[in-house]
């Protein structure tokens, strides 16, 4: 189901959302070069207790999971796309790494991911990053009264296409607001003046994700993370954002 906001609740989830950026500001400033995905992990659940937070993932348990997550933060490294479970692993010299991070407060979600390379850089992977940011600000930016559904999709595709990127709209943007996921799907590719119409209130997480080989991917033997077919890297950048009269509100704005 398809909900509208009230100005109240927004302000409701733009305290999540302060939250949940604050919760990726942490973890992403402590990835360096030997730390553990296992610590990022407990970082991360160490800020949900202070806050008095909860997790969208730990009990999470969709069908295409292989059982209940168990983390609270996503930690998708280099052909990783999606979903990326945290495991012991140290990270390495030139990683690409993704973080993901939904959690509730006070009843209200907001959900967020960034991609960061760990180290010396490789300037495929920052062109990678840099087009996944530009398409989530197109996305943002055609998030407005009278759009539609299509006109984020539309927009997310043309940068991602030029830059001769493949596209995968098995997974996408979707509703939030008392669940992490909810109505409407947002695929990163579609049509203009296509889907539902954009009304004040709407609240959605917009997330394009690209892999630089492929739009292709499989299951890791963990039941959860999603990793490209063909060994290529990935990069995953999110924001949960208000439709507002005055035009998109990103509520998981970083500092």
């Amino acid at each position: 189901m398809i909900e509208i906001r009230s100005p109240e609740e927004i302000e409701r989830m733009a305290a999540a959302g302060e939250f949940v950026a604050s919760v990726l500001d942490e973890t992403a400033a402590a990835c360096a070069v030997g730390v553990n995905l296992l610590t990022l992990d407990a970082l991360a659940h160490d800020l949900l207790r202070a806050r008095g937070a909860e997790s969208c993932y730990i009990e999470y348990h969709p069908s295409f999971g292989g059982s209940p997550f168990g983390k609270v933060i996503c930690t998708s490294v280099n052909d990783a796309a999606l979903h990326g479970l945290p495991h012991d692993y140290r990270l390495r010299d030139g990683d690409v790494l993704s973080l993901d991070f939904a959690a509730s407060v006070d009843g209200w979600v907001a959900d967020s991911a960034l991609t960061l390379i760990v180290g010396t850089l490789r300037e495929e992977d920052s062109r990678l990053i840099s087009t996944a940011q530009d398409a989530l600000d197109a996305g943002i930016a055609a998030a407005v009264v009278g759009n539609r559904i299509g006109d984020i999709s539309a927009a997310i595709g043309s940068i991602a296409r030029a830059a001769g990127l493949r596209i995968n709209t098995d997974f996408g943007g979707h509703g939030v607001g008392r669940t992490m996921h909810g109505d409407p799907h947002i695929p990163n590719d579609g049509r203009p003046g296509r889907g539902l119409p954009l009304r004040a209130g709407l609240v959605f997480a917009i997330e394009p994700w690209f892999m630089l080989g492929t739009n292709r991917i499989y299951t890791d033997p963990d039941g959860w993370t999603l990793r490209s077919l063909d060994g290529s890297r990935a990069a995953h950048v999110e924001h949960t954002v208000a439709i507002t009269e005055a035009g998109p509100r990103v509520l998981t704005a970083r500092t």
